[in-house]
């Protein structure tokens, strides 16, 4: 779905959302409240500009609207992969991203992610990933890397991965397999306004991502550790 419909599905002709490039941005009127809207669109690779644009924007909205809702709009191929960026210190720009969206949790702000097109690697990890709850389109495609790749890095052969994904979320790609493994809350189907609306009123603020992994079967040791972890500290 591009940007354009998924703006009119979510808010009617009440947003103000615009593209500069790669980067969107503006604001919504959504139930009587206005949203900050940001995000990404084109598959973008998240270099420098666009994290430090993404950032600037929360950073914005904590000065100048205080508690007001952000939705961070994910369509993005991962961190961009060149060397001008990483001269430039793109690992710096991208965790800035990631704090700041933390730190927007932390002032009030409610925080809500949706993957509507394309979510790949670290693009997704400062994100929409980081939010108080990040969602997904049924369509929309999430994944780490192929694997090719992974097979490349793990030194593991790409049969044996094939295998595990098929039984395994943590090593297949897919917005169920996210949903299964608690990355992804849930999926936004039929009226993305009444999506949106459910999202706003009972999104947690709490990170559940862990212990919903272990409910539905997806991610079954995390919360067991994380627990056990405290308990010893």
């Amino acid at each position: 779905m591009d940007w354009p419909t998924l703006a009119h599905r979510l808010f009617g002709d009440a947003h103000h959302l615009v593209a500069d490039g790669d980067f969107l941005h503006g604001h919504a009127e959504f139930d009587g409240q206005t949203i900050t809207v940001l995000g990404t669109t084109n598959h973008a690779p998240i270099g420098v500009a666009l994290a430090l644009a993404q950032a600037r924007g929360v950073l914005d909205t904590l000065r100048d609207h205080p508690g007001r809702p952000i939705l961070l709009l994910v369509d993005t191929q991962g961190q961009q992969l060149r060397r001008r960026d990483e001269w430039m210190g793109i690992n710096r720009a991208m965790a800035h991203l990631g704090c700041c969206i933390d730190l927007a949790r932390r002032r009030g702000h409610r925080v809500l992610g949706l993957v509507y097109d394309q979510a790949l690697s670290g693009g997704f990890l400062t994100s929409g990933l980081i939010a108080d709850g990040c969602f997904a389109l049924p369509e929309a495609e999430i994944r780490v890397m192929r694997l090719p790749a992974m097979a490349r890095v793990t030194k593991l052969p790409e049969a044996m991965l094939a295998a595990l994904s098929a039984s395994n979320p943590v090593f297949a790609p897919g917005v169920e397999n996210y949903v299964a493994m608690g990355g992804v809350r849930a999926l936004w189907r039929d009226d993305l306004a009444v999506c949106l609306r459910a999202a706003l009123a009972d999104t947690p603020v709490t990170d559940t991502r862990a212990v919903d992994g272990a409910a539905r079967g997806g991610r079954r040791l995390a919360a067991a550790v994380i627990e056990r972890v405290l308990n010893a500290a």
